[in-house]
């Protein structure tokens, strides 16, 4: 019988707030683009006189973007030192950065980071929310 081979690391972040951060992620890098401008281009205009009569409130979508920023943004300050370390280091694997096995040296070198500054880290990484997901399954996986 083979003996089962021991993880060499163990969370301290639990996957759930690791996959509400991703979930996060997603539907801010999903949101309207900053250059967009309502009325613009974007929209289509039959003839001269036929307008879009449709009231569309542009603003709505702008404070959903910016609560889901912002919500992401006081998640990742709640999280302690050694959590915000171990969700860059999730980041990392799922991007590729490291292997599972590497797990100690990501949290290490993830630990330099200013802890202010984790959230604009991370948002700055145009794929978090496809890294977190694939970082958590190789390491709850290997």
């Amino acid at each position: 019988m083979q003996k089962p081979v021991e993880k060499e690391w163990d969370l301290t972040i639990g996957p759930d707030t690791v996959r509400l951060l991703a979930l996060k992620a997603r539907a801010i890098s999903a949101a309207l683009s900053d250059d967009y401008v309502d009325g613009q281009e974007h929209e289509i205009e039959i003839d001269g006189d036929a307008g879009d009569r449709h009231q569309h409130d542009g603003l709505a979508e702008e404070e959903e973007e910016n609560l889901t920023e912002e919500e992401f943004r006081e998640l990742i300050a709640d999280l302690n030192v050694d959590e915000a370390a171990e969700l860059i280091a999730i980041a990392w694997i799922g991007r590729g950065d490291y292997e599972p096995a590497e797990w100690a040296d990501a949290v290490g070198e993830a630990r330099q980071h200013n802890g202010k500054r984790v959230a604009t880290y991370l948002l700055g990484m145009p794929m978090l929310g496809d890294w977190l997901d694939a970082g958590l399954d190789a390491l709850t996986v290997a």
